[in-house]
């Protein structure tokens, strides 16, 4: 699943289609046809590092790259997919105060080990809120595996609020 932590030349060697894509959003590179650098700098370059570089928001560069290769709101991890239609359980006054991925990411901060934590205490009967600036598919099939139910809702810009309860 493509994040804003994958590394630039893991990206290319998985999906080498999107090199041109990736060119063609962010020209600065264009300097990854050069052997040297590739080997060098995509090696150690994260998307989210390319987007800054460029110029250009991580979950716009991110989303355009997923929606390239098919990895969408359907395409988790698990192959299975994620619940969009409002569940039984949500109720809006049992949400706790939202958590914004977007605001830790841009901060150079991985939001996953932060969630889990919030989740694992998450009081019996409350609801978790998770603002993200691309679906965050791998953390939604962690907390799926520990036992939380979820509801996604893709938000307008790509952005998707992403609500979890315990099951």
């Amino acid at each position: 699943v493509i994040t804003p932590q994958t590394k630039v030349l893991a990206l290319l060697e998985a999906y080498p289609q999107l090199e041109e894509v990736l060119i063609a959003r962010v020209p600065a590179f264009q300097k990854l046809k050069n052997p040297i650098l590739r080997r060098t700098v995509a090696r150690v370059a994260t998307l989210q590092q390319a987007a800054a570089v460029g110029g250009v928001p991580v979950a716009e560069l991110v989303n355009l790259l997923r929606r390239e290769v098919g990895q969408d709101l359907l395409a988790g991890a698990a192959g299975t997919a994620y619940a969009t239609e409002r569940p039984a359980w949500f109720d809006p006054a049992l949400l706790a105060p939202p958590v914004d991925a977007g605001a830790m990411l841009a901060a150079g901060e991985q939001p996953v080990h932060r969630v889990l934590t919030d989740l694992k205490e998450l009081p019996p009967g409350r609801i978790y809120t998770l603002a993200a600036p691309f679906l965050p598919a791998p953390l939604l099939d962690k907390a799926t595996s520990l036992g939380f139910a979820h509801y996604v809702v893709e938000e307008p810009g790509g952005r998707f609020t992403v609500h979890f309860h315990r099951e």
